[in-house]
């Protein structure tokens, strides 16, 4: 190692040519001495592919994984290439005639790879040895001069001019030797007869067989050889020729005849039988792939025999008789190995982008692959092949490295994944292929809006609900990924006024789950519907966002007593009349006025006379509380007469209110019913309230009519041109709750209040209710004149062709 000198220590550069330009790599070699230090200069990569310095280290130079990464090393500053850990070239490369170490250099920024050959060269660091320091001979006397002896050969780890390069024999006397050249390269000594032997004059010779390398200097090996001369058979086995040649096809299976060995022996009986065997320095690796019939000499195949292990095998043979001394003869037979097409092509991936973004463009490099194959000629020569209906491509780099790149859209939502099955195949006859799968996932890209299950919801709820309440659950849904599909909900505000522009004062929203919950209770006589939009955004970014209309309708309960409008009561609720003791039968007394501020069933009103001084001389009209007397009047009927009156409404449960009447009869009392007008003189507010309740009525009977006639426009137009509903989307009428007419029998203060009834079921989730649903006035308080209002048009989104309602019933 040392006489390498200096210059050993350097990597010689045999070939550099960077090639450029359609995209192939250039391919540099260098070779080094083996045992060099760790550090050792390779090679100047940078500087052979063509970069200066500046560009080394923007180019991130690196080795790629490999079987020979471990021994070397690559500066990424200078782009020098240097010996990682010794090498040694015996243990690595054994007896190949060149140690070739192969190297993927990767470079960035563009992606390109380059292949890098390094050649280990051997040097003289050691000596030739024997299998076996003492080789004992026997050889009949009877030999003729020139008989050839073969003797075990020396074993040299180093190659070359470093293996071994002659035999020395000493000392001189009845033996010399002779090298034989292999063509593989071996020698292998000869001991050869050159006097004839006289086992009298000298029974045994002791001689020493020295192994010489070439190296400088040169190193040695001996071994003893012990020759007995035998007094036996003088004649030995001959073959019939002293080198057979043969072919065989690699894999041929276990027991194929390779060749059937002749070899004569001129004695009789035992002198003449013959045993072939393998020569004693027949190395094992061929022991373990033939196998030898002693009796027969048929050579036959023992183990697998393979191409790409070794192409040509000389298998030496000793044909020995069984005299006594036993004489034998060698030969060699040369089995010349046929490639057969019996590997497949193998894929490898060096270097993989295991994601790839949905918005990749065409071209994007996902990977770079090389193939191979362990056969040789046509039968190594291999093709890829990809699926059709994939967007990508393989495109040649160099020979046998490849390139995997987009050849089309990506998109994440209808395909997340592809899992590729990569075909190579040789050439040969029959072909073989082999399977590679590439997995390869896309990164998601916000590029879906979200999107709601319903363009809007409708909410059906009853008033007085509790706070918390879930009114709605609104759900949206998003089909990109992670963050990018993370809804967020929220409520927006729209201008004007009511629960529209500020819902967040009504209502709140879960942001995460969409539930809409109720801030406050509803008050159906404050509001009996409101709208509000919901959006709903993704975490994407930009993030990107849809809305939906969420429409709340709500619905009655029984929550107001009702209250006397009539007659004005005290804090005592205790009013009395004066009547003559001559008012006739079925004479109205009084009437009293009752308004409850609910609607429906829950405004039906019916009046009772729970106690009275005498149940037998007044009653009380059921719905339109007229007070009667049921008999005339006589003189022993008490002067004054006491009537408790309760007025209940239909809701569940009731609620009521009551009056106290009490009637003083009097001889000369007014008329009753004139007294009535007395009475509502006496009050300065009556006929004042009365005249603002006119003007307020006239008001909204005069905006109801108009909104009712644009309605039923609209919905003979809608009708025409196929509508389902007389509503449409953007149309909203509100009626009032409580609209108020005068009956035709009303006095001066005499009045009554009517409202539309609509029974909107218990729902209060956002299903919409039964179609065959209908609106209908149950019932009013007292007789009148002025019609039914219709519902509010606003519920025709949920009943569409319900706007006429059923005419009320007049008491």
């Amino acid at each position: 190692f040392v006489g390498c000198g200096v210059a050993a220590l350097c990597a010689l550069l045999l070939v550099s040519f960077p090639l450029r330009g359609g995209g192939q790599a250039a391919q540099i070699r260098y070779s080094i001495p083996e045992e060099l230090a760790p550090g050792s200069f390779v090679g100047d990569v940078a500087r052979d592919l063509g970069l200066d310095a500046a560009r080394v280290t923007s180019r991130q130079l690196q080795i790629l994984p490999g079987s020979a990464q471990r021994h070397f090393r690559a500066e990424v500053q200078s782009g020098v290439l240097v010996v990682e850990e010794r090498i040694d070239r015996e243990r690595l490369c054994g007896s190949s005639p060149r140690c070739l170490l192969y190297l993927e250099i990767l470079l960035a920024n563009p992606l390109t790879s380059h292949r890098v050959e390094v050649e280990v060269l051997d040097v003289n660091d050691n000596a030739p040895a024997f299998l076996t320091s003492l080789t004992r001979l026997e050889i009949a006397e009877s030999a003729a001069p020139g008989a050839r002896f073969p003797l075990e050969p020396a074993e040299d780890l180093d190659f070359g001019a470093n293996s071994v390069s002659t035999y020395r024999l000493s000392p001189p006397g009845c033996f010399t030797l002779s090298v034989k050249n292999r063509k593989d390269g071996s020698k292998h000594p000869e001991l050869v007869l050159e006097k004839a032997l006289d086992r009298e004059q000298q029974e045994q010779h002791r001689l020493v067989l020295t192994a010489l390398d070439g190296g400088l200097p040169a190193k040695s090996g001996t071994a003893e050889i012990v020759v007995s001369v035998i007094d036996a058979n003088d004649n030995p086995p001959v073959f019939d020729q002293p080198v057979y040649k043969v072919t065989l096809l690699e894999n041929a299976p276990e027991g194929t005849m390779v060749i059937k060995l002749n070899a004569t022996d001129q004695d009789e009986g035992t002198n003449g039988e013959i045993a072939y065997s393998f020569s004693s320095h027949t190395r094992q690796k061929i022991r373990r792939l033939f196998s030898l019939q002693e009796r027969s000499g048929e050579v036959r195949v023992l183990g697998n025999v393979d191409y790409e292990e070794g192409t040509v095998y000389e298998i030496d043979v000793r044909a020995k008789d069984k005299g006594s001394p036993s004489m034998d003869a060698h030969c060699s037979v040369l089995v010349e190995i046929t490639d057969v097409n019996d590997n497949a092509p193998s894929v490898r991936f060096t270097s993989l982008s295991a994601t790839v973004p949905e918005d990749a463009p065409m071209g994007t490099a996902v990977a770079l692959l090389s193939v191979s194959d362990g056969d040789s000629r046509e039968n190594g020569e291999v093709q890829l092949q990809l699926p059709a209906d994939i967007p990508f491509q393989i495109l040649p780099s160099f020979r046998n490295h490849y390139s995997w790149v987009t050849s089309g859209p990506l998109d994440r939502e209808e395909v997340s994944e592809y899992k590729v099955v990569i075909t190579a195949t040789d050439s040969g006859s029959p072909p073989l292929s082999r399977h590679t799968i590439l997995s390869i996932t896309l990164a998601d890209i916000n590029d879906n809006t979200p999107q709601f299950e319903r363009t809007s919801y409708e909410v059906i709820v009853k008033e007085n609900n509790p706070v918390g309440e879930i009114l709605v659950t609104v759900s949206a849904t998003d089909p990109d990924l992670d963050q990018n599909s993370r809804l967020s909900y929220s409520v927006l505000s729209s201008p004007g006024k009511g629960p529209a522009a500020d819902p967040s004062a009504y209502i709140s929203i879960n942001p995460t789950s969409g539930q809409v919950l109720a801030k406050l209770p509803f008050d159906y006589e404050q509001t009996t519907y409101f709208q509000f939009q919901v959006e709903a955004s993704d975490g994407g970014s930009p993030a990107l966002s849809s809305r939906t209309v969420v429409h709340v309708f709500v619905t009655d309960q029984n929550d107001n007593a009702p209250g006397i409008q009539f007659p004005l009561t005290g804090k005592d609720s205790v009013v009395q009349f004066r009547i003559p003791r001559s008012t006739r039968p079925q004479a109205l007394i009084t009437k009293i006025i009752a308004v409850d501020l609910d609607s429906g069933r829950n405004a039906w009103l019916a009046y009772h006379l729970m106690q009275a001084t005498d149940p037998s001389l007044f009653g009380v009209a059921l719905r339109s509380g007229e007070i009667r007397t049921t008999r005339a009047l006589q003189e022993q009927d008490a002067a004054t007469q006491e009537l408790f009156l309760v007025v209940k409404d239909s809701g569940e449960p009731p609620m009521s209110t009551s009056v106290t009447v009490l009637v003083l009869l009097e001889e000369n009392a007014p008329e009753a019913f004139l007294g009535l007008k007395a009475q509502a003189a006496e009050s300065e507010s009556v006929p004042r309230l009365t005249l603002y309740l006119i003007i307020s009525l006239v008001i909204i009977s005069v905006l109801s009519l108009a909104a009712l006639v644009g309605l039923g426009v609209r919905c003979v137009r809608g009708d025409a041109r196929g509508a389902v509903g007389c509503c449409v989307k953007a149309a909203t009428l509100r009626v009032p709750p409580n609209p108020s007419c005068f009956s035709s029998v009303s006095d001066i203060s005499e009045f009554m209040f009517m409202k539309p009834s609509v029974s909107l079921g218990n729902s209060s989730g956002n299903s919409p209710p039964d179609r065959s649903f209908s609106t209908e006035v149950s019932s009013l308080n007292v007789p009148m004149q002025c019609p039914q209002l219709p519902p509010p048009c606003d519920l025709q989104r949920i009943w569409p062709g319900r706007c006429v309602t059923k005419a009320p019933d007049v008491l």
